[in-house]
């Protein structure tokens, strides 16, 4: 008996970016404000990485309501609904459930229910998976529009008190929609992790500690709940850390390289660039990033985090954004786009900007 004859989806010979859209929290914290917490001055954190301000979101503003706002003017932007989303991709590291997916959330509230979603843990290299992952949905024939969010509420997982990150980082929210195109809109994609390095971002704790809390709570009669353990010693809530020395030496000396390979794997050389996007995670790195890649002035480069601080998954949507928003005549031009940060890992492609 012979074998069937299979079906196979249909391939779009390219793909690009159809829109964009971003939200950034009305709460603007100053150095002035972090300096109540940490020893430290407007001077030095301006210095050490060129953050004036950074947004972040009050109690009632969750991951999925900023994912939600910026998805929705992505979609515009792209001119389509979402129901004609084949798939919703959400990076994020700070959505404070492990289940139901962000994605699933905001699949729904967006109109692109039953399609496929599922979040992205990344972190600061979320957005540019993001994007690989959806630029091979479409041609692959797997879905024709995908949603690609990069959201982080980091102001949830941080301890105003520490030095080695709190002060770095804010909240907010980027999406574009990726589709089919008549021409090469997204270059291939150069991404990649170094595990062996796990250790130089990463949590205070886990959430098994926190169910340790839970159960020492229960066995203290003299405690009313949870939340009176948590308010004696809030250091057990996990927060973030860095060895901030390792993390900018990785990101100094080996991202030009990603950078690089990105670059030549799209067939381009800085000079047709129209834009850099790094990850916004220190006005240092991305300085010496450009000078190692000998970016021509022509080059219009990305420095949202002055105005936004550090904003891991979300910080290269939200930049592109404002890049565009202050520069419309980038459309349609070139630009180079790289993630990097916890885990380690890493990812960066040329992009069309839309």
């Amino acid at each position: 008996m012979s074998t069937p004859t299979l079906k196979q989806s249909p391939v779009h010979q390219f793909s690009r970016i159809h829109g964009i859209g971003a939200f950034r929290p009305d709460v603007i914290v100053s150095n002035e404000d972090v300096c109540q917490w940490i020893d430290s001055s407007d001077e030095w954190i301006r210095q050490r990485t060129g953050i004036i301000t950074r947004h972040r979101a009050d109690k009632g503003t969750s991951v999925v309501d900023m994912a939600e706002a910026a998805g929705r003017e992505a979609l515009a932007h792209a001119g389509i609904d979402g129901s004609q989303l084949g798939a919703v991709i959400v990076s994020t590291v700070t959505h404070p459930f492990a289940t139901p997916s962000a994605a699933a959330e905001i699949a729904h509230l967006l109109g692109a229910a039953p399609a496929p979603a599922y979040d992205v843990s990344a972190a600061c290299a979320g957005y540019c998976y993001g994007v690989a992952q959806a630029d091979a949905l479409v041609r692959s024939g797997a879905a024709e529009y995908v949603l690609v969010i990069g959201v982080e509420k980091l102001s949830d997982f941080i301890d105003n008190t520490e030095r080695t990150i709190s002060f770095l980082l804010g909240d907010g929210a980027g999406a574009v929609v990726v589709g089919p195109s008549e021409t090469a809109g997204i270059g291939p994609s150069v991404w990649g992790s170094d595990g062996s390095k796990s250790s130089t971002i990463g949590m205070t704790h886990s959430m098994l500690d926190i169910r340790e809390l839970s159960l020492a709570a229960e066995a203290d009669d003299t405690v009313v709940g949870v939340s009176d353990v948590a308010a004696r010693d809030t250091k057990l809530w996990p927060t973030l850390r860095q060895d901030g020395q390792s993390v900018f030496r990785w990101a100094v000396w080996e991202m030009a390289k990603v950078a690089q390979r990105a670059l030549d794997a799209a067939g381009v050389t800085v000079d047709d660039l129209g834009a850099f996007v790094p990850h916004q995670a220190n006005m240092r790195i991305i300085d010496e990033m450009a000078k190692q890649l000998k970016l021509p002035e022509s080059v219009v480069i990305a420095r949202d985090i002055a105005d936004a601080g550090n904003t891991s998954a979300a910080s290269i949507p939200l930049a592109t954004h404002r890049l565009l928003s202050e520069n419309p005549e980038l459309s349609g031009k070139l630009s180079l786009q790289i993630g990097f940060g916890a885990g380690l890992v890493f990812g960066a492609q040329v992009i069309v900007l839309p």
